[in-house]
């Protein structure tokens, strides 16, 4: 009677080869062996296991952006508003400061940012930019959907949420991040009038946001929102979270200017108000503008960095058409490109986007809605044709701007 065959097993799991697309023998006891898939089960521990050692040593200064590298990485994106860029790059580079001390004497405490700026002048851009460079978890988050608690609307709570995420739930590496918080101003007080409906999108909220800005321990749904309110609440302790506010404050121009003109009477007045620019009242704004817009003395005082953001002039717009790496124009001839057509816009053409752009006052923004009402058809005729190369004339624009109903004048 013939001797049965055994099946050769993995040592650690007991398969068999059928059963396994490898087995690999050991190079000390040939007959010891393990099948590829407990090979990739050991590789995914050790990668866990490497990763969370990583993540766990102290932050150290050694690799970290300096304040000028910071500002030219940002230059490559956004034109303009150097002061702004300024703050951004210091906050920054001191919260990586705050994060490498140690225990002593003196605490580095954290300065957050409230940035001012008309819409389309780079708020948002500016921190999808720095957000690109960092090496801590960053989260842009909205305001205008926080309600205060027992309302419809999302929870001050939920802003971390978005964190949590981009740390992937690790608690202690979300505790190091970076929020944006965008639409600050949409919580402004609706009113010093007492009414017998609540603020619960107003100044609700500003006082719920005062523990997550000074530091505090925040109990946060991992899913956000009130959909699941059967989840365990995660933990967060927003002492060394930075906070960076923006919004557009849409406005305030009008309480600066009272305040700058009625601030001193006479002759000394009348030689104040000659050296105000009126033509850019936000680069004079104080945070007694932003108490007299609606914000309350207690989360002003949380957010130290006051910043402005410079309307965008001709000559800026004319430059974030073409000049940053992810310039509209460059876009647009990247689209074409894969179509395999060389794409060119007449100087005069781009010239003709930015006065459209100007007259309607829409800032940086307003560009891509002008440029893709010129270039829709383009788009749409030609990958069907065997065009190799267009060229976008001011008379072709005018035509499209035309039969987009944009008018010459609002």
């Amino acid at each position: 009677m013939a001797k049965k065959r055994t099946e050769p097993v993995c040592t650690f799991c007991g398969r068999p080869a059928s059963m396994s697309s490898m087995l690999v023998p050991s190079a000390v006891e040939p007959t010891t062996m393990i099948c590829a898939e407990c090979i990739e089960h050991i590789h995914e521990a050790l990668r866990d296991y490497n990763q969370k050692e990583i993540e766990a040593q102290d932050v150290t200064m050694d690799n970290v952006p300096k304040p000028r590298e910071i500002f030219e990485f940002l230059n490559q994106y956004v034109i303009g508003q150097d002061d702004a860029k300024r703050y951004l790059s210091v906050a920054v580079y001191n919260h990586y400061k705050r994060l490498a001390q140690h225990n002593d004497d003196v605490d580095i405490e954290k300065s957050n940012i409230i940035m001012v700026g008309p819409t389309g002048t780079g708020k948002t851009l500016l921190a999808k930019t720095i957000a690109r460079l960092l090496d801590v978890p960053f989260a842009i988050v909205d305001a205008t959907v926080l309600t205060e608690a027992g309302y419809v609307g999302e929870d001050i709570e939920s802003l971390l949420t978005r964190l949590l995420q981009a740390a992937d739930y690790d608690v202690e590496k979300a505790e190091r991040g970076i929020v944006f918080i965008d639409e600050i101003d949409k919580i402004a007080r609706k009113g010093d009038n007492p009414s017998i409906t609540r603020d619960v999108s107003g100044e609700g909220v500003q006082q719920g946001l005062l523990k997550l800005l000074e530091g505090s321990i925040v109990n946060v749904p991992p899913q956000g929102g009130r959909k699941h309110p059967e989840q365990k609440m995660i933990a967060v302790d927003t002492k060394n979270i930075l906070f960076i506010c923006g919004g557009a404050f849409d406005g305030i121009e009008r309480k600066i200017a009272h305040r700058l003109n009625t601030h001193v009477v006479g002759y000394a007045g009348t030689k104040t108000r000659s050296r105000v620019n009126s033509d850019n009242y936000l680069q004079y704004v104080a945070p007694q503008d932003l108490k007299s817009f609606g914000l309350i003395p207690e989360i002003i005082g949380r957010l130290p960095l006051l910043v402005h953001l410079d309307p965008l002039d001709r000559e800026a717009l004319l430059r974030v058409l073409t000049e940053p790496k992810n310039a509209i124009t460059r876009q647009y001839e990247k689209i074409f490109a894969m179509d395999g057509v060389k794409l060119t816009f007449a100087p005069e053409t781009l010239e003709l986007i930015v006065d459209k752009a100007i007259e309607y006052k829409l800032g940086a923004r307003g560009l891509r809605s002008i440029v893709e009402s010129i270039m829709i058809d383009a788009m749409f005729e030609v990958p069907s044709t065997d065009v190799k190369e267009l060229i976008i004339t001011k008379e072709y624009a005018e035509e499209k701007l035309a039969k987009a109903n944009f008018a010459s004048n609002i």
